[in-house]
């Protein structure tokens, strides 16, 4: 697997990746129109990616297969919020026929320390479902701490969700 940052030139295999895993993803994120899925509307949103990883305010990274370069997931560090807090907001999805082979874990191990060392940041905060076990239990593996339920979170798929609140601090900078 290779990971890229997320540009204008990854619209087609972006696109690709949206339609084909539409249903996979569905209970998981906001309810989508169809106009999401308009592949003008990803070559926006991938230009406003790129744009906030070159300032900072983000990270959004696209998972590639290595030797077909097929678009297998995304992982996304958004919300940074700098000052005291330092912290950002993680984000993942992968391929409904990618799951299951580690690859997700080795994007995050990947990409967490870029987040701490590089960008500076001093917490990573990630929620998940309480259904979504596969989520959990990576976050769990890659050290991220249970700190709570958050009823009504987030509206996914057209319904207010309860969320599982985690998150994961520099090694750094504990004492």
């Amino acid at each position: 697997m290779t990971l890229r940052v997320a540009d204008e030139g990854s619209t087609v295999a972006l696109h690709a990746y949206y339609v084909s895993n539409r249903a996979h993803l569905q209970p998981w994120e906001p309810a989508r129109s169809s106009g999401f899925f308009e592949i003008d509307a990803v070559a926006s949103r991938l230009r406003s990616m790129a744009t906030q990883t070159a300032t900072g305010n983000a990270l959004h990274l696209l998972l590639f297969e290595h030797e077909s370069g097929e678009l297998l997931g995304d992982c996304n560090f958004t919300n940074v919020v700098r000052g005291p807090f330092q912290a950002c907001h993680a984000g993942f999805s992968i391929a409904m026929d990618a799951e299951g082979k580690g690859l997700m874990r080795e994007a995050l191990t990947a990409a967490i320390p870029y987040v701490f060392k590089i960008m500076g940041l001093h917490r990573i905060m990630a929620n998940y479902r309480p259904e979504n076990i596969r989520s959990g239990l990576l976050l769990a593996r890659l050290g991220f701490e249970k700190e709570g339920v958050a009823r009504s979170y987030l509206q996914i798929n057209g319904s207010w969700a309860d969320h599982v609140l985690t998150s994961l601090i520099n090694p750094d900078d504990l004492d």
